[in-house]
């Protein structure tokens, strides 16, 4: 796993260099009352979206944040934690570890309510988890995944298919939340598969370029690693991979998506996976109930996850309207 030594050589650099060029895309500074983020902080945003959603957020929850970076997603989800340890923080790169325990300190300066024992930063792995099972409720990462072999390298010596990396990182993230937590996830994405010269450039690959997968391939991922629903809630352009300058056919459009992902089972007749379709009703009767626990209240747009919506359409019905995803979806399904 070569490529995991230069990712840690870019990031060790970026710890002490601010790489504007890394992983970020431009967005809307978030107002939390009473937050302050310093500088230095804000200059090491390593992300390609934003992992703290108020809907996750619950009184007394246990958080894990893999890919501390400068530490400002951290100390976001201390805002609402407030305690000491309530917010966990994981990195493998140690000078990455100094320059967030350096930009909390300066955090807890600014913010009166702030103090660096609310984070508790760790050393460790996304592929090996220094925490036990089930041992926390809200787990995030930003940016981080996308870096990770998305492939299976082949078999074991006993013919078993062994895991890729991105595998194995969704399974760590499964083990250590609890029954019903929630994994808070942005990753780029590519509209097709990433060309060979690409997906084996290790720069690119640490640089949040050439590790994406399609869409397709990523959701199914965190199916597979046990995540029965699928939030998709922000999907926008991340990067350009003009064609002349990557040795491309024709031009690449990567994205960049923000989802959520539960920890509950995997239904038998498939995933739960929303993208910001709804149902709408409108018949002669009040409401309509399709015979499996969906209920629809005439008039009135309902959130549906992709599955309900493509059973409401195969119904053929005049008075039943299924939209198209608009991928961004905000709560209240049908699940």
């Amino acid at each position: 796993m070569s490529y995991l030594t230069t990712v840690k050589q870019v990031y060790r650099k970026a710890a002490t260099e601010p790489d504007k060029t890394l992983c970020c895309v431009p967005q809307a500074p978030v107002y939390l009352p009473g937050l302050v983020i310093p500088p230095a902080m804000a200059e090491m945003n390593y992300g390609c979206g934003s992992t703290v959603h108020l809907a996750d957020m619950r009184a007394g929850q246990r958080i894990l944040y893999v890919g501390v970076g400068g530490g400002l997603e951290a100390l976001k989800l201390a805002y609402f934690a407030q305690r000491p340890g309530g917010v966990i923080a994981v990195d493998p790169v140690p000078e990455m570890r100094t320059a967030a325990r350096k930009n909390l300190q300066e955090a807890a300066r600014l913010n009166d309510w702030f103090d660096p024992s609310f984070v508790d930063i760790r050393a460790g792995d996304a592929l090996k988890l220094p925490l036990d099972d089930e041992s926390v409720d809200l787990a995030a990462q930003n940016c981080l995944f996308n870096i990770f072999m998305a492939t299976a390298p082949g078999k074991s010596g006993d013919g078993a298919i062994q895991a890729s990396d991105l595998d194995r990182a969704l399974q760590e993230m499964h083990r250590v939340l609890a029954d019903g937590g929630r994994l808070s996830m942005s990753d780029p994405i590519t509209p097709r598969p990433m060309p060979g010269h690409l997906k084996d450039d290790e720069i690119l690959r640490a640089k949040c370029i050439s590790g994406c997968v399609t869409l397709d391939h990523y959701l199914q991922t965190i199916v597979s690693a046990g995540f029965g629903t699928v939030e998709v809630r922000t999907r926008k352009p991340y990067r350009m991979l003009q064609r002349t300058r990557y040795g491309l056919d024709e031009d690449l459009l990567l994205e960049s998506i923000e989802v959520c992902a539960v920890k509950v089972p995997v239904p038998d007749d498939g995933p739960c996976i929303f993208t910001g379709r709804t149902a709408i009703y409108s018949g002669p009767d009040e409401t309509f109930d399709d015979g499996r626990g969906h209920i629809l209240v005439r008039d009135l747009p309902a959130s549906v996850c992709d599955k309900t919506a493509a059973a409401l359409a195969d119904l053929g019905r005049p008075d039943l309207t299924v939209t198209g995803p608009t991928w961004h979806y905000s709560g209240g399904g049908c699940c």
